[in-house]
């Protein structure tokens, strides 16, 4: 085994990426404090191609050197969009015909890893502040809140974590991934 070189890794170009199919899910950032966690958003989204990031409320937008520092360049690459209401962002995204889930601990959460999404609908992950969560009307106006199962003594993920992990859950559920071409089917 050894470490594949940049050209090896045959990812693609910011044009040819903007141009891909993209995975059937948009990420709802709600009043973010922290530009570290918004670049976070960016690179991670890149990754799974996601549609597009909207940026709500008190969260920071692109140009930031701090978002830089961690999007490493994907403010090129994933569409976004800046909206001061979270839940204009929503009321936007249901006319869309979008499935709003907000991923936040709530009685009768479902937890992530029994949750089916369904083949062929579109998916928004809405993720809040890290210390108040997603907040409370933004978790009324979601069809799905889903908690991501926890064992240890904290009470939550860092949200870039978060996002990795429902991001990944969702893609590798809604078999949207070719694992032989490494491309969207």
């Amino acid at each position: 085994m050894k470490k594949l070189s940049m050209d090896e890794l045959n990812r693609l170009s910011v044009d040819e990426f903007k141009s891909s199919d993209k995975i059937p899910l948009v990420i709802v950032l709600d009043n973010i404090r922290s530009l570290n966690n918004v670049g976070s958003a960016f690179r991670t989204s890149d990754a799974f191609r996601i549609q597009k990031i909207y940026l709500c409320g008190i969260t920071g937008t692109p140009p930031h050197r701090d978002i830089q520092k961690t999007a490493l360049g994907a403010t090129d690459s994933v569409e976004w969009e800046y909206v001061g209401s979270t839940l204009d962002a929503i009321a936007d995204l249901k006319q869309q015909n979008f499935t709003i889930c907000s991923l936040e601990q709530v009685d009768n959460s479902t937890k992530l890893n029994a949750f089916g999404p369904i083949e062929d609908s579109k998916y928004a992950l809405v993720f809040g502040n890290e210390v108040f969560g997603v907040e409370e009307e933004v978790i009324l106006a979601s069809d799905h809140v889903l908690e991501i199962p926890q064992m240890g003594t904290k009470h939550s993920l860092n949200i870039s974590v978060s996002m990795g992990i429902a991001i990944w859950d969702f893609v590798s559920k809604l078999g949207v991934w070719d694992s032989d071409q490494d491309n969207v089917k």
